[in-house]
């Protein structure tokens, strides 16, 4: 079964299962599918991080595909360009792109596929054609003046005959499928293909294309000003795709499987955590929206102040604390009646929590109704969203993917080669000493978020959303309706859904809602009006607006399961 954001992707993937694939394979096949029909969403240049599950052994495992700060980019280079927050666009923003060579190692270490077979779905829609989604024409229209006037190289691409494509219409990417080709090469062994592959994104054409385009073409970022970039080939070719394990926690009988904390993952198992401090189960039971709502939101403010004041690529984390049921309650104590003022971050371990100076005095974020997910401007102020795949095999094993980053309006297209770099060095902070701060070679700490359920006997299910900071928040709800409410996958993924906008944002303006609470509207007028009674700043939004889950899994007895999101009418779970 496969289960994506994307219809396209899914039926990919899903034709790679039949074929004989594995999981991993599947999932490979998704993930290119999904870099050429969601270009607003991410790109093979992006990232994608990656936790997988082999059945045969147990074995569980993250693949980082998140590329790291190039060597020039210190904080004393932007603080020499006049600026104290990265870019949220353009070529100041770029990091190793990521994403390429994560799919490629994933299929070399666990697929059975060679390259040209899981790459020529996407090569088909790039060459061919696909039906372009709503999104992206509206996302196209959006900034189509921007690439007409200063980034050309998109406008190329993005805007055939001069003119944005409309909904529905066959778009094609030749330039992008010119380059997938080209990576490809005949003879030798499986992995010998692949390795090839590699070393020519890292250490060839595509290295070659994008230290002379960030060298020698100043572009226009939303700093309002031209610049040229700091990414080099050496920082792609002395780049490696690590495998690391990952970091797990119990809840409701369950282990759940994040990445570590050089991205926001382990937020989502501190929260669960606290509310099982709490005694979340009683409120589940008990069908008590309110104060389901008010206590998740609460924990979520505590857990993401210790993402800000705890996590990174270069801390030194003290995750062990962070997850321990001793701090979880301490923490769960702090929980009120109302809702809390200001960004409280904990002391672990007696360790005295640092936050960005900018955090105290950011302004409110002028939230976006329907989404509550990074958007885009006219002017290219902030980033598009994320993309997810979730895949279970007729073996039980398992992959949970969320490719995101190199969106067509955040970055130019590389000269020749189809695709945009990612701007994933907005995450870090320009302030020296933070655990997030910009450090050369370091990971930018990412949002992107896949997971892993597990049972005991190893049943359970791969699951994720797209969202930027929502990640870690929608998924909470979803959880807790099918651990301990006992939800099937789809029921809990229909389910009302909500956020708290009080978390600081991780992209470019950096900003946040004081004590903000974004909900559908399906949560009833009674209980959004009690929760403002609150004390939180609700903002009501349309009723199925909030969140883009999906899960494929095996059940405890035998039989694969999948859901996909129905929000937007553009996820899709196919399997048999």
């Amino acid at each position: 079964m496969v289960a994506s954001t994307h219809w396209l992707a899914s039926a990919v993937g899903m034709r790679v299962l039949e074929a004989g694939g594995n999981a991993f394979d599947a999932a490979v096949a998704a993930g290119f599918t999904l870099s050429v029909v969601e270009p607003h969403l991410n790109g093979p240049g992006g990232d994608a991080p990656i936790i997988g599950y082999r059945a045969a052994d147990g074995h569980t495992f993250v693949v980082c595909g998140q590329g790291t700060a190039p060597a020039a980019a210190t904080v004393d280079a932007y603080r020499d360009l006049g600026l104290d927050l990265v870019p949220g666009t353009g070529h100041l923003a770029a990091v190793v792109p990521g994403a390429f060579g994560a799919w490629l190692d994933l299929l070399a270490r666990y697929g059975t596929l060679p390259l040209a077979d899981v790459l020529a779905p996407a090569i088909g829609y790039a060459r061919d054609g696909y039906p372009l989604v709503r999104a992206a024409s509206r996302t196209i229209a959006t900034v189509a003046e921007m690439f007409t006037e200063h980034w050309p190289t998109s406008a190329e691409v993005y805007l055939p005959h001069g003119a944005v494509p409309t909904a529905g219409a066959r778009f094609t990417n030749p330039a992008l499928a010119d380059t997938f080709e080209r990576l490809l090469v005949t003879g030798g062994t499986r992995e010998a293909q692949i390795e090839a592959a590699r070393r020519s994104f890292y250490e060839g054409f595509v290295a070659e294309a994008v230290d002379t385009f960030q060298s020698t073409v100043a572009v226009r970022d939303s700093s309002g000003r031209r610049h040229t970039g700091l990414l080099r080939a050496d920082d792609l070719a002395g780049w490696r795709v690590t495998e690391e394990p990952t970091v797990s926690l119990r809840f409701a009988g369950r282990t759940v499987h994040k990445t570590a904390a050089w991205g926001q993952g382990p937020v989502l198992l501190q929260q669960l955590a606290m509310l099982d401090a709490l005694g979340v189960d009683e409120l589940v039971r008990a069908d008590d929206t309110l104060a389901l709502v008010h206590a998740v939101v609460e924990v979520t403010k505590l857990a993401f102040a210790d993402r800000e004041a705890w996590y990174g690529d270069s801390a030194d984390v003290p995750l062990d604390t962070l997850l321990s049921p001793a701090y979880a309650a301490e923490r769960a104590r702090l929980v009120g009646r109302t809702a809390a003022e200001g960004l409280l971050p904990g002391s672990p371990d007696g360790r005295v929590p640092r936050l960005a100076s900018a955090l105290w005095g950011a302004p409110a974020a002028a939230s976006t109704p329907g989404t509550g997910e990074p958007t885009v401007s006219p002017q290219g102020l902030s980033p598009g969203d994320t993309c997810h795949v979730d895949v279970v095999d007729r073996w039980g094993n398992r992959v949970s993917a969320t490719p995101s980053g190199g969106w067509l309006q955040s970055s130019p297209v590389v000269p020749g080669l189809g695709f945009a770099l990612p701007t994933r060095a907005q995450m870090f902070w320009l302030e020296p000493g933070l655990p997030a701060s910009l450090a050369p070679g370091t990971r930018p700490r990412t949002t992107l978020s896949p997971g892993l359920l597990l049972d005991d006997d190893g049943t359970g299910i791969a699951f994720g959303t797209p969202g930027g900071d929502q990640q870690d928040q929608w998924t909470v709800p979803f959880l807790l309706r099918h651990l301990v409410g006992g939800a099937g996958l789809q029921e809990a993924i229909d389910a009302p859904m909500w956020h708290s906008s009080h978390v600081p944002g991780s992209f470019y303006p950096r900003t946040h809602t004081p004590r903000g609470l974004v909900a559908e509207s399906r949560l009833g007028a009674d209980v959004l009006a009690a929760l403002a009674a609150r004390g939180h700043q609700v903002e009501t939004v349309g009723p199925w607006e909030l969140g883009r889950l999906s899960a494929a899994g095996v059940r405890p007895d035998g039989m694969l399961v999948a859901a996909a999101n129905p929000r937007g009418m553009q996820g899709y779970a196919v399997g048999r």
